[in-house]
């Protein structure tokens, strides 16, 4: 385990879980946990140690959004802070969204506002069936843009507009009907559902899972047409000429293990 302030790091074996470490506060964000998730995230990019993200929240909630106390000092600041400020949890939530591994969210309790931003940003989304989901903004005159590209991205425009219009609580079978988590299991079965996935995620090759979420990204929203047609087939043409696929190949044919399976 590696603490820092406001966050820690858990490794075992090739799976690291990020804590978000503020229990007293609900993991509720200020400007200070937004940089040191920022922080842990790039670190655990670069590390090729690390294959699976799991992204979770220490005490009785997952996040709880933002945090009372920072939004009563920005609503002092000026437009330009405000405007730093925005961008930073934006980038944040970037790098989360374009990590080079999978993530999972790890879900339990309060998952509000930027919360659900987290959840929305990760890969992969397991929740309790405890937890309970809300994108509150305008319940503060505020509107939730910088977790709107990843939460349209899971439920698309339509769920969206109900739930960035009502603020309303979403519970979690809802949560999962709309796409936002992919399973809810028992709160005593979290761990265990996290695990399942995680060793299905370490038979994959590292550089195929990432190139596969740039896949992802670069697909979504695009006509099939000539131009699209030429790309996919670079795409598999040059990631078939890499030692990882080569390698992985070989052994599927040969049917040993591959050298960098886990």
């Amino acid at each position: 385990m590696t603490d820092t302030p406001n966050i820690g790091i858990e490794r075992n074996g090739a799976v690291a879980t990020l804590w978000m470490d503020r229990p007293e506060r609900h993991n509720a964000f200020d400007e200070h946990l937004i940089d040191a998730i920022d922080r842990g995230l790039q670190a655990l990019g670069a590390d090729d140690a690390a294959r699976v993200v799991v992204l979770a929240g220490r005490g009785r909630s997952f996040s709880a959004g933002a945090d009372l106390d920072w939004m009563r000092r920005a609503a002092d600041y000026d437009v330009a802070r405000n405007r730093d400020e925005a961008e930073a949890l934006a980038r944040m939530l970037r790098r989360l969204a374009e990590l080079p591994k999978p993530t999972i969210a790890r879900v339990h309790g309060a998952a509000i506002g930027g919360g659900l931003g987290l959840v929305a940003a990760c890969d992969i989304a397991v929740a309790s069936d405890k937890a309970v989901f809300a994108t509150s903004e305008v319940k503060f005159g505020l509107i939730p843009a910088t977790i709107g590209p990843y939460v349209l991205r899971a439920i698309g425009p339509r769920q969206a507009a109900r739930y960035f219009l009502t603020a309303e609580l979403i519970q979690p079978a809802k949560a999962y009907e709309i796409g936002l988590v992919h399973e809810v299991v028992a709160d005593d079965a979290l761990d265990a559902a996290i695990d399942t996935l995680v060793q299905a995620l370490a038979q994959g090759g590292p550089t195929a899972q990432a190139e596969s979420k740039r896949l992802i990204r670069d697909l979504d929203g695009q006509t099939i047409g000539d131009a699209l047609i030429a790309d996919t087939a670079a795409r598999i043409a040059g990631i078939r000429a890499t030692d990882e696929a080569r390698e992985r190949l070989d052994a599927f044919l040969s049917t040993r293990r591959a050298k960098d399976a886990r």
